[in-house]
């Protein structure tokens, strides 16, 4: 489980911006808690049904997280995709001089 959280850290920060992996952070904060509670139900004096579902419901939550952090992680590689596209398409009609494309720059070819 921690090696999702981590991989899913790396890579919104990489390239998602600091707004996601803030986000991913406090999730990861949020999940990190989460399992201490869980280490500490089998400690508890509650039922076995009681921790049994104090452990489903724990659960429940942890994955609910671990989904919001993948939406975020696609969140950012969409927001990196279209980064890259963009900067693709300015480098391209950015060329200058005589041997860049334009209009005005035509040659005929004959063969």
């Amino acid at each position: 489980m921690s090696n999702t959280i981590t991989s899913a850290i790396s890579s919104s920060s990489s390239g998602g911006g600091s707004d996601i992996a803030a986000q991913i952070k406090n999730i990861t904060q949020q999940i990190n808690k989460l399992i201490k509670q869980l280490g500490t139900i089998a400690q508890s004096s509650l039922s076995a049904d009681q921790k049994q579902q104090q452990q489903q419901l724990l659960e429940n939550q942890i994955q609910m997280l671990e989904a919001q952090i993948n939406q975020l992680q696609q969140q950012a590689q969409n927001a990196l995709n279209k980064q890259e596209a963009a900067a693709t398409a300015a480098a391209q009609t950015q060329t200058t001089g005589v041997n860049g494309r334009s209009d005005t720059h035509q040659v005929d070819v004959y063969i």
